[in-house]
């Protein structure tokens, strides 16, 4: 395959979630102590920590980039007595008022009136369920290169994101049986007055029907950017969503700037972010590279595949595939499917060596898969 200078080029960024606990391990409540720093902020609650990279130039340098943020946060909690909870389900929670919303104030406050919105909507306890989203665009050389028609650059940037979207909407379930890392949690988030570790059914709450999903199945219209951004307008205007950031799915395409509806119509899409990454306890930052790495292959191929019509049958069946895949056992068929991708990856990329070797170290991870689906009781889960 002969590609461009360009081909794996790109920017790249990372926000990861996590909860601040306290000696006992108990969600901390003290106030968020890195003040307005953009790059270690708030997610819902205050106890609830979001490390955003600055752009970069590579997955090595985004992975720096946490380890720095990381460094520098775990040094000012472990002065307060604090640490970092590195697991995507919470610990122990003796009840909602262990969660405190972010305390947004003055020109932030909307922040916080959005998330006082969803606190009665869906309740505090789904909002602590943390994870890493990985945020990449393609060199804008590239996206040249690729404009062989010479079409207005800014619709054609738009509609190449758009056909990505819609792949990776059919794809995400890949990513959520190569990277699900949550099958226990505490009792305590079934309700007050719960204890004890519990193996769920789910290898991932968060991506399952427990987690972070709308009360209803939001159907977009995937025709172009301005039909999209239609489509979510609409179910604002409805009340059906609060604001185009309640639309919960795995994946979303984002303006430059900032993240409005608005900005979006107006001003195109900048980049793509896929929302589905679990926290890995055994990785130090949360994330093993590899699985980045293997994002970004998978964003390359599934942009060399044919534009299709996004049906309303297909986005349902798109997310139904996610939540199956977050299943402790997933269906045979689904897994199937996934090694099916893979072998189409490893043919794409043929004459690779290093994106054969991170298809090779993912396709492991089938094999087990397949070992704990054939040798496990059903029945032992909740």
């Amino acid at each position: 395959m002969n590609k461009s200078e360009y081909f794996y080029k790109g920017k790249f960024g990372l926000e990861r979630e996590t909860l601040r606990v306290d000696s006992h391990g108990r969600l901390a409540q003290t106030a968020h102590p890195f003040g307005n720093d953009e790059h270690i902020t708030r997610d819902f609650c205050e106890n609830q920590i979001e490390l955003v990279t600055p752009v970069c130039e590579s997955i090595d340098e985004a992975v720096n980039a946490l380890a720095d943020l990381d460094r520098k946060t775990r040094k000012v909690l472990e002065k307060m007595g604090e640490s970092i909870w590195l697991y995507s389900n919470p610990p122990h929670i003796d009840s909602e008022d262990d969660i405190p919303i972010a305390d947004f104030v003055g020109d932030h406050s909307s922040k916080r009136s959005y998330r006082e919105v969803l606190e009665q909507k869906y309740g505090k306890r789904l909002m602590l369920f943390s994870g890493i989203h990985f945020n990449f665009s393609f060199a804008e050389e590239y996206l040249h290169e690729l404009n062989t028609e010479n079409e207005d650059f800014h619709s054609f940037r738009d509609k190449l994101y758009m056909r990505l979207y819609k792949q990776l909407m059919v794809h995400s379930y890949l990513l959520v049986l190569l990277t699900a890392s949550s099958p226990y949690y505490d009792a305590s988030l079934d309700g007050d007055g719960k204890s004890g570790i519990v193996l769920s059914k789910y290898s991932s709450l968060r991506n399952s029907k427990r987690g972070y999903w709308n009360k209803f199945l939001p159907v977009l219209d995937h025709r172009d950017l301005r039909t999209f951004t239609g489509s979510i307008q609409k179910h604002i205007v409805t009340g059906s969503l609060f604001s185009a950031s309640e639309l919960y799915l795995p994946i979303r395409l984002k303006p430059k700037g900032a993240n409005s509806l608005a900005n979006l119509a107006e001003n195109g899409v900048d980049h793509i972010e896929l929302r589905m990454f679990d926290l890995n306890p055994s990785a130090p930052l949360g994330i093993d590279s590899k699985d980045l790495e293997f994002a970004h292959l998978l964003i390359l191929y599934l942009l060399s595949l044919p534009d299709f019509s996004f049906t309303s049958e297909l986005q349902e069946k798109a997310v139904s595939d996610h939540k199956n895949a977050a299943l402790f056992a997933p269906d045979e068929e689904l897994l199937s499917r996934g090694e099916n991708v893979l072998a189409e990856m490893s043919e794409y990329f043929s004459d690779e060596p290093k994106a054969l070797e991170i298809i090779a170290f993912e396709r492991e991870k089938f094999n087990g898969r397949k070992v704990c689906n054939s040798i496990i009781d059903k029945n032992i889960y909740s």
